[in-house]
């Protein structure tokens, strides 16, 4: 099959090859992939984060159709439209027992402890599958890493009548959690420079520059219940600045940094809690395919397998306007 490889670390090291077809067990499915999401982790993943095994394939966020299933699987049918859970757990740890298998203590992430979905086919336990109907494929692209790092983040907080911030708002994550928060009850602040994030559901959008102003005035000077930063370091300080008293502040990813400067009197002074999250578990995605057919994806570019490359270094185009994919065909 092909897929996308490299040996090692390096974009420019990222080569489209003739790999064989991953085996099944007697719980494993085969997934003919038709399409993936492409995100930060997978440019992190090519670049700098140790992965297993070498040779490796990236690919964090998989959709496809099962095409093979193994003697033991009894849920899955070849045919089903399918999308990955992308973390490998055991079940079994005091994490999973609680619901938390992204946080297994004897898992992680499949692309990075694993071969991830840049190929044509990809193999995983039939436990670790989610049947989707009825909806696009860039949507079913979109929900194991983009969709479920928002919806777990905003099922942290109680968001129903409570004003919410989303910083890099019509990025991969950010597109989300503003229609997610919407969908709670929230009164949703968008911040970003692209208007049509107001169709998904923004009560208000307003530009970085003028974040602390605007929510102040739109919140009578109470500012925000909650902020989301899917972004990093580059808002941390706006981020704390517009929140508000005993509020609530939910940061994950770090495209453009991880390292900040602490303000602690400000957090106390607040009375701020600061929640760091990550991607979600096995229930929330389920839930989140339930109502997929009611969020939208805005679509930048759909690219093929071999333009992996081209893909990753987009994520940092300074136009770019919506998600990018990789269509397998």
């Amino acid at each position: 099959m092909k897929a996308l490889v490299f040996e090692k670390s390096g974009l420019e090291n990222l080569k489209l090859s003739d790999v064989n077809q991953p085996e099944i067990g007697t719980h494993d499915v085969l997934i003919r992939v038709k399409m993936t999401g492409v995100n930060p982790i997978d440019y992190f993943v090519v670049n700098f984060i140790p992965v297993k095994p070498i040779p490796h394939i990236p690919g964090a966020e998989i959709y496809g159709e099962v095409v093979k299933v193994g003697d033991h699987v009894k849920d899955i049918k070849i045919g089903d439209r399918v999308v990955v859970y992308n973390r490998v757990f055991d079940g079994k740890c005091d994490m999973c027992l609680e619901g938390m298998e992204m946080l297994c203590r004897n898992g992680g992430i499949i692309s990075v402890i694993t071969n991830g979905g840049f190929s044509e086919y990809f193999s995983v336990p039939e436990h670790n599958v989610v049947k989707v109907e009825d909806i696009s494929e860039e949507i079913a692209a979109s929900l194991p890493v983009a969709g479920l790092t928002a919806y777990h983040a905003l099922n942290t907080v109680q968001v129903f009548n409570k004003t919410v911030v989303v910083f890099g708002a019509s990025g991969n994550t950010g597109q989300f959690a503003v229609q997610l928060a919407k969908m709670m009850g929230g009164y949703v602040i968008a911040v970003t420079s692209k208007n049509w994030i107001k169709d998904f559901g923004a009560d208000e959008v307003v530009s970085y520059n003028e974040v602390e102003e605007k929510v102040k005035k739109l919140t009578d000077g109470k500012m925000a219940d909650i902020v989301i930063n899917s972004v990093g370091s580059s808002v941390w300080d706006k981020s704390l600045s517009v929140l508000g008293n005993n509020g609530k502040l939910l940061f994950f990813g770090g495209i453009t940094g991880s390292n900040v400067n602490l303000d602690l009197g400000m957090i106390y002074g607040k009375h701020a809690s600061l929640v760091g999250t990550t991607g979600g578990n096995r229930k929330e995605l389920v839930e989140l395919a339930r109502i997929a057919k009611r969020l939208r994806v805005k679509t930048w570019k759909v690219m093929k397998l071999e333009e992996g490359q081209e893909a990753l270094k987009a994520l940092f185009d300074k136009n770019r306007d919506g998600r990018i994919f990789l269509k397998i065909e």
